[in-house]
């Protein structure tokens, strides 16, 4: 067993969260994680409103008794705080343990967290961010290196050099997030001063997430050096598969786009149609180059079980070289 900052603060076994994955991170895939002794994230945008929102907490609560993230990511110029409050109150009603934060500065809702008992978590791009983040209140900073699947800061710092960084500075227990896929990364990130892990690639690649074979496939038939980054010219960048998709956004990107045309290939309706009908190529596909390190495809509860172990052996065999 690992024991963490973070593991104590919630009360779980493992130090693994599974990251807010956009159309993945439904309810039946999510309390996988929590019920393994982690903690799995569902994220607000699988529900057009708050209302089923509301029906999405519950079925993750009938799932589940063990403690959960809400992951609700603000985008600049475009997040309503009303309808946010909205979300929140969702949270508050079933007593989601812990909401992950994203994209603007989430002080105006904090409040209302805090009075709610909800513990903040706020996935910062940046070194700078995440100090600020801890110092207005959040219980728990995730780090995203530029390994990290979606949306990576352009600063082009990796995982390894940021969260020792933010660990370092950072008073509260920190998640590191962005190449991580094994009990060897987790090792790692512990030794970096971190308190967990937070995953994304390496859970799609698991028999139970709710995406397609043929995406679970590409992941195995690929490597290190086949993602892409996308979307600069809307300042909303994403790491993806280097897929048709990706390329048709970066063809149209670079000759000169309007949002409008990038939209007929970058919505994430079409990505979600994609994620059931097994069409790899037909839209944009977040991964991380973590996929360099994933073989096989297994169940969630093995997948972790087996990150401990290995994290465990490798702890054990450097301790085995210190005299």
């Amino acid at each position: 067993m690992i024991k963490t900052k973070f593991t104590e603060l919630f009360g779980i076994e493992k130090p693994i969260v599974q990251g807010g994955m956009q159309n993945i991170g439904w309810p039946k895939f999510a309390s996988l994680v929590s019920n393994a002794g982690g903690m799995g994230t569902i994220n607000v945008t699988c529900w057009s409103t708050p209302a089923e929102f509301d029906d999405g907490v519950r079925e993750m609560r009938d799932l589940t008794d063990k403690p959960f993230i809400v992951n609700i990511s603000l985008v600049p110029d475009l997040t309503k705080g009303p309808e946010i409050m909205k979300y929140i109150e969702v949270c508050a009603k079933y007593q989601v343990a812990a909401i992950e934060f994203a994209g603007a500065d989430p002080s105006e809702f904090m409040p209302a967290c805090k009075q709610a008992g909800i513990k903040i978590i706020h996935k910062s791009p940046n070194a700078h961010v995440a100090k600020r983040m801890w110092e207005k209140g959040a219980d728990v900073i995730t780090i995203a290196g530029y390994e990290v699947a979606g949306h990576p800061s352009l600063d082009g710092i990796g995982t390894f050099v940021i969260a020792n960084k933010v660990a370092a500075e950072c008073g509260c227990p920190v998640l590191a997030a962005g190449g991580v896929a094994d009990g060897k990364g987790l090792a790692a990130a512990l030794a970096l001063g971190a308190s967990g892990v937070v995953m994304g690639t390496r859970f799609v690649a698991t028999e139970e997430c709710p995406i397609s074979q043929n995406h679970k496939d590409w992941i195995l038939s690929h490597g290190e050096k086949d993602t892409v980054i996308v979307q600069k010219s809307i300042r909303n960048a994403i790491r993806v598969s280097n897929n048709m998709a990706a390329k048709l956004t970066a063809e149209m990107e670079k000759r000169g786009t309007t949002l409008q045309e990038l939209m007929t290939v970058i919505a994430g309706r079409i990505s979600r149609q994609c994620y059931q009908n097994g069409n790899v190529d037909g839209g944009l596909f977040a991964v991380s180059p973590a996929m360099g390190l994933i073989q096989d495809i297994k169940p969630v509860a093995r997948l972790m079980d087996d990150m401990i172990a290995e994290a465990e052996a490798v702890v054990a065999d450097i301790q085995s070289h210190i005299v």
